[in-house]
């Protein structure tokens, strides 16, 4: 009866199982009856199978736990590989092993391969691809049972391989359990528990390893579930966007179309076509007459925008003319439906185009019959010349003037030189209607009657014409400009006589090497009294003498007679002094008075060449006045 009280301290206090034999070693080395050692050995006997029932409760309580844990990771699924990692931490703790791993079948590869490892070491072994039925797993798969080796090396019964043995001998694994993961009939991957000693696994061992590679196969196929649902998810998702754009796709088609029948039905210009398109695809769209050469061509033979660099282009082309492009700027990524819609706009504008141009075509007609009529003279009734000029924007009674224009340097042959003709005609053409005038073709050239502006010459008009028409043609033109002219519904022929001095004005500025320039008779000199077609001898001499004139009349001086008397003399101060019969500083003081009014370079030989016959001309027109 004294026996029980030492075992049960044991018990409370969890000794080992070595402990248990101290009561019996004490008694017999006091030399206790043998009744009282037979029931210590009786006492200690129970004692341990009490302490064995107790570990027994808490290894399954322990493994109960880990199993519940487990199955709660799972209930709350986030992350697979996290869950996987916790199994076989939890299987090698419960299991007490050094290493445990899971591997996992690959169909897509034929294979298996390390999935998860827990304690391993050997980086070969973690990277492990094994063939199918290869090894113990290979065992393992094939029945669909739990296997277990006490020693690897020296168990024939799977199949061993090069890689395999030598990634196990890497990591020094001796014993080895595996058990199958499940999907219904189907062996998807292995659990292993393995130890680098000798060991003989329990059963109980075994079916806890069993049961971890039951929630690991749960767990996967969990995974498998959310990955399905969420893949299908995401396609619903991607359905439903593909259906809201393309509803959105046709709405907006639908609005392009609508917005550039509009345009065309309304008259709507080139700009406005652009405007509408760059608001649809929210770029900027523009025209342009020129582009990247080759994107151009490629659009234009096939009929469709292509892309050049961060631009689209869509050539705008009409029986197989190329009219331009509609250029899409910095905006590279292009759907193919909104590459559909800046196809359809360069469609568009290029009728808005060949509309513009027949009504331009047939304006320029219109423009140019009645400038034929007025250079010819056929029409002389006033009203009617008033009222077709009208409905052409065009006011005869304003003052204008006739310009004659007319390309400058030889062209490579004939075929060339008509189509450049008729580039000039064109521009001509344009240039008229812009400034309310009149163009046509004429005399291999085009002449041009252009109103005047307030505060413009004839010599600025014809220069600005000039330099409009050469951009435009791209070449040099040459134009000359006839004195302003007036009255042209009551005296056409003016418009005749002014197209004469345009052409002398012309070809005098081609004799003069001036081509490409434009200039009117004033801005010849005394030459302009040759190339008027009427001699404005008065016109001349004011421009040229007028303020020494105005000033002579003004202060009552004679700078005029110091002028003639200083010719006439040699252009000598010495001699002029004796000739007008004054003091030397009397005649360099009228001299200086002179400069300031004419300007320091009057008496280059040039200028005084023109002061010379001004003054001869102002005698002439005074002689009568004397007499």
């Amino acid at each position: 009866g004294g026996a029980e009280p030492a075992y049960l301290e044991l018990l409370a206090r969890g000794a080992s199982a070595e402990a248990y034999e101290q009561p019996v070693l004490l008694a017999r080395a006091e030399n206790r009856s043998p009744e009282r050692i037979a029931a210590l050995e009786r006492a200690k006997l129970l004692a341990l199978r009490v302490r064995g029932e107790l570990e027994g409760r808490r290894r399954r309580e322990a493994e109960l736990s880990a199993l519940f844990e487990t199955a709660h990771d799972l209930a709350g699924l986030r992350d697979v590989d996290a869950v996987l990692q916790a199994i076989v931490q939890r299987a090698r703790s419960l299991l007490g092993t050094d290493v445990a791993y899971l591997s996992l079948n690959d169909p897509a590869r034929g294979d298996t391969y390390m999935r998860v490892t827990e304690g391993s070491v050997a980086a070969r072994f973690q990277q492990l691809r094994l063939g199918m039925g290869e090894g113990l797993g290979g065992l393992v798969a094939q029945t669909a049972r739990p296997y277990v080796t006490d020693d690897y090396f020296k168990d024939d019964r799977f199949q061993h391989t090069l890689t395999i043995d030598a990634g196990v001998r890497d990591e020094g694994l001796v014993a080895i359990l595996g058990v199958p993961l499940m999907l219904g009939p189907h062996v998807i991957g292995v659990l292993f528990a393995a130890d680098r000693r000798a060991r003989v696994f329990e059963r109980e061992q075994i079916a806890l390893l069993g049961s971890f590679a039951a929630l690991a196969a749960a767990a996967i196929d969990t995974a498998n579930l959310l990955t399905e649902t969420r893949s299908a998810m995401a396609g619903l998702e991607r359905a439903n966007e593909i259906i809201k754009d393309r509803s959105a796709v046709i709405e907006r088609a639908s609005d392009v179309h609508d917005r550039l029948a509009e345009l065309v039905l309304r008259g709507g210009q080139v700009r406005d076509v652009a405007a509408a398109v760059s608001q649809i695809l929210g770029g900027t769209v523009e025209f342009a007459d020129t582009a990247d050469t080759r994107s151009l061509e490629t659009s234009r033979t096939e009929g469709r925008a292509v892309r050049h660099g961060d631009d689209w282009i869509a050539a705008v082309a009409a029986g197989g003319e190329l009219l331009g492009a509609l250029v899409l700027r910095g905006h590279p990524g292009l759907d193919p439906v909104d590459q559909r819609t800046l196809e359809r706009a360069a469609m568009v504008t290029s009728l808005l185009l060949l509309a513009r141009r027949s009504a331009a075509e047939a304006e320029q007609r219109v423009r140019g019959e009645l400038l034929d009529d007025l250079l010819d003279a056929r029409d002389r009734e006033p009203r009617q010349l008033r009222d077709r000029a009208a409905r052409l924007h065009a006011d005869l009674d304003a003052t204008h003037v006739v310009l004659a224009a007319r390309l400058d340097g030889p062209a490579a042959d004939a075929e060339e030189a008509a189509a450049a003709r008729r580039r000039l005609w064109s521009a001509a053409s344009r240039l008229a209607t812009t400034r309310h005038g009149l163009a046509a073709a004429r005399d291999g050239g085009t002449v041009l009657l252009l109103p005047l502006e307030p505060g413009e010459t004839a010599t600025v008009l014809a220069r600005r014409t000039a330099r409009q028409l050469g951009t435009a043609v791209r070449r040099p033109v040459t134009v000359g400009a006839s004195a302003p002219v007036a009255d042209l519904a009551t005296r056409p022929d003016t418009v005749a006589a002014g197209y004469a001095e345009g052409r002398r004005c012309l070809d005098a500025l081609n004799l003069l090497g001036r081509g490409g320039d434009g200039a009117a008779a004033e801005d010849f000199g005394f030459l302009g009294l040759l190339l008027a077609g009427e001699r404005d001898v008065t016109a001349f001499v004011t421009r040229t003498i007028g303020p020494v004139v105005a000033y002579d009349t003004r202060r009552g001086t004679e700078l005029l007679r110091t002028l003639d008397a200083y010719f006439a003399c040699g252009m000598s101060p010495a001699r002029t002094k004796d000739e007008l019969h004054v003091h030397v500083n009397t005649v360099a003081q009228r001299l200086e008075r002179v400069a300031r009014l004419l300007g320091e370079d009057w008496q280059q030989p040039a200028r005084a060449l023109e002061i010379q016959l001004a003054l001869r001309l102002h005698r002439l027109g005074a002689a009568p006045e004397r007499r």
